[in-house]
């Protein structure tokens, strides 16, 4: 949610009845204390900071987020043994995201008190083993006692319920709210994603970091690297700096890096995100209605 989740989209979720999370892994220290604080300023509900490790400036963020006493830390991109403890002292609710077992294991052994069961679906960077959300939400939640968050594929009530099916006590949405007016992405990168479909984002670049991106014309120019065995500085070289900035908060939409999950080709309305978190409980009641309406013993 880079670009996307600024204090504005997480003080609405927030104020709707869900957890906003402040992406904070495009945000330069003073700016991360400004967001803080707006959404403080902006909502008197619990909100988060997602913290990925790799952000060359992690210390200072985990200093901002505990002089600033956020309530809820999802750590990310990073050996949760790092900061963990540190952020536990200070009283905050510290959850980790992961695409494995091992690293859920080494999550609640480090002492997270949840964990984010995220499969290869979702938008952003990912998990190397591309493991499912519907195979890896119930490999964790039957191999850790801690709580289980399911994210990857889920933007609606539907899937929020098939999510719990599977052992999640709860879910986590990144793409349906970055097609929210809140969300700080620009509007045209809003617009492409609403307007893809079924088969238009891929994961790639492994041998960096992997990341489910959009098809575009530099997707095929990494499509093209890839078929002249480009190296991997040659890569490195090729994305440079600021790719994801220039495509989801600029809207370049050509030579951008467009970050966004499988379900985009589900997603067909940009709504106030308050909206869309009533949208999602409505349907997730209406699913429970429905299933618990089956009778299974006659046929459905």
């Amino acid at each position: 949610m880079i670009w996307a989740s600024g204090w504005r989209l997480a003080s609405a979720v927030s104020n709707a009845g869900g957890l906003g999370i402040i992406g904070s892994g495009s945000m330069y220290p003073d700016v991360l204390k400004e967001h803080v604080q707006k959404c403080k300023a902006a909502t008197s509900k619990p909100f988060a900071v997602n913290i990925p490790m790799l952000y060359p400036a992690v210390e200072e963020h985990i200093a901002t987020v505990i002089a600033e006493k956020v309530p809820i830390v999802f750590t990310s991109a990073g050996n949760p043994a790092t900061w963990t403890a540190k952020l536990k002292e200070a009283g905050i609710t510290v959850v980790h995201v992961v695409a494995s077992v091992k690293f859920a294991l080494k999550a609640e052994a480090a002492g997270a008190d949840a964990v984010v069961a995220e499969g290869f679906e979702a938008g952003g960077h990912n998990g190397r083993e591309e493991t499912t959300t519907m195979v890896l939400v119930p490999l964790v939640r039957d191999a850790v006692r801690i709580p289980v968050i399911a994210a990857g594929g889920i933007a609606d009530g539907r899937s929020m319920l098939a999510a719990m099916a599977l052992g999640a006590d709860g879910v986590q949405m990144g793409s349906r709210f970055v097609c929210s007016v809140e969300a700080s992405s620009h509007p045209a990168f809003k617009q492409h994603v609403v307007e893809s479909r079924e088969g238009d984002t891929l994961l790639t670049l492994k041998e960096l970091a992997p990341v489910r991106m959009m098809r575009n014309p530099f997707f095929e120019e990494v499509r093209q690297a890839y078929a002249n065995c480009a190296s991997v500085d040659q890569l490195k070289a090729l994305l440079g700096r600021a790719r994801a900035k220039r495509g989801m908060f600029q809207g370049d939409l050509e030579q951008g890096e467009l970050e966004i999950g499988q379900v985009a080709a589900g997603l067909n309305d940009i709504l106030p995100a308050g909206e869309i978190v009533r949208r999602v409980m409505a349907e997730f009641v209406g699913a429970q209605n429905q299933v618990a309406g089956w009778d299974i013993g006659r046929g459905i």
